[in-house]
């Protein structure tokens, strides 16, 4: 057993705003990373004006900044860019996620950075780059979406481009930038120099197009919407059973046979038009077909049980409520408990890797109140005296 946390003892300045840049520090302060939430005095990120709102907070914003301290400071006054140049001397780790060039207009970009703190690793998330032809474009998840080509490929055959109905673009550059700290991290232990780690959203997102990719930049195939069914590979679809939807996953030679023997069509798995992948996609009006009048005819559960008792890979489209409901989520402590100072007692769900043998959070993580740790960071970190932020504060620096 480990007796301490993954990254306990790492302090990270949290420079980031939204999404992309907070799931990336969220996930760090899963692990026991301190960080130190940077916000606008008064109004704090523009995260906690995302709905749903109860009781006044943004759940959206706890859920993002769990386990974070907030501290207020007015990066437009020189004594507010002066605290976080200070905070920066202390720091391991700054992430922010301003459009390129704001930090450098500001004093805080990574030279001038490193320069006081050569062990600094700075992570700079953008929409589009810190170069290229689109670096000054804004970027929110639905620009990256129709820029990226995901949602090109994402919808009905005939329908228009539809985006993926979570923001995945945020995610999944959060989730890089994380991997890009952690590697810094690991590469400081060897070197003792930090370094800059950028991560854009649009890489991020088409990086993890890799069907589409392979098909496009190795083949002469068209690129475009499938629906449910796999580009690819047939049959690899969904279907409308008498109550809900189900999916199945038939990639291989043997599972499609075993598909034939459920739905009661051996003449389809003796048929040699259908014997491989390429003869499948060729024929797949009439397969889909036969598969989707067999699942007409019968329940989803009944259907995907018929399925899984030959061993065929198949699921039920579900709702979040039967995903909460069936006892998945709680066996793998996917749901966990955290607090603020509104709400009490909140629901939080955390980064998915487990560290076998290391400890978890102590307690309930805490979703912070505007400014709610300023006064303890600028005393214990800054050893400000109650005098100093006092005056800070009447001058609106914080």
């Amino acid at each position: 057993m480990l007796d301490r946390r993954i990254f306990e003892g790492v302090r990270v300045l949290d420079l980031t705003r939204v999404m992309s840049g907070p799931f990336c520090t969220a996930m760090m302060a899963d692990l026991g990373a301190e960080i130190i939430k940077i916000e606008l005095p008064g109004s704090g990120e523009e995260g906690r004006f995302f709905a749903p709102h109860v009781a006044g907070e943004s759940t959206y914003f706890a859920m993002l900044n769990r386990g974070k301290k907030s501290v207020t400071v007015n990066m437009k006054s020189p004594d507010g860019i002066a605290l976080i140049r200070d905070i920066a001397k202390t720091a391991d780790v700054l992430v922010e996620n301003f459009r390129p060039g704001v930090m450098e207009r500001l004093g805080l970009g990574h030279a001038a950075l490193q320069a006081q703190n050569s062990r600094l690793i700075y992570a700079s998330i953008s929409g589009f780059g810190q170069e290229g032809p689109y670096r000054d474009w804004p970027a929110f998840d639905l620009v990256v979406q129709a820029m990226s080509g995901l949602m090109h490929i994402t919808g009905e055959r005939d329908g228009r481009p539809t985006a993926v109905g979570e923001s995945l673009a945020d995610v999944t550059t959060g989730m890089f930038a994380a991997f890009g700290v952690a590697s810094a991290l690991y590469d400081r232990e060897k070197t003792g120099t930090g370094r800059r780690v950028e991560v854009a959203m649009l890489d991020s997102l088409f990086s993890m197009l890799i069907t589409a990719l392979s098909r496009k930049l190795y083949t002469d195939k068209p690129v475009r919407r499938v629906g449910n069914r796999h580009p690819e590979t047939y049959p690899v679809d969904s279907f409308a059973t008498r109550d809900g939807d189900i999916v199945i996953v038939g990639f291989t030679d043997g599972l499609y046979r075993k598909i034939c023997t459920v739905i009661g069509r051996p003449d389809l798995s003796a048929d040699p038009r259908l014997a491989t992948n390429i003869g499948r996609n060729a024929h797949e009006e009439e397969l889909r077909s036969a598969i989707a009048q067999w699942a007409a005819g019968l329940g989803r559960d009944e259907a995907v049980a018929a399925l899984r008792r030959e061993d065929v890979t198949a699921a039920p489209v579900w709702s979040f409520e039967e995903l909460l409901d069936s006892g998945h989520v709680e066996a793998r402590g996917l749901v966990r408990e955290g607090v603020n100072t509104k709400l009490g007692t909140i629901p939080l769900v955390g980064q998915p890797v487990r560290f076998h043998g290391a400890p978890g959070p102590d307690g309930p993580q805490r979703s912070p109140m505007v400014g709610e740790h300023t006064d303890e960071v600028l005393a214990d970190i800054l050893c400000l005296t109650s005098e100093r932020i006092a005056a800070l504060r009447a001058a609106r620096a914080i």
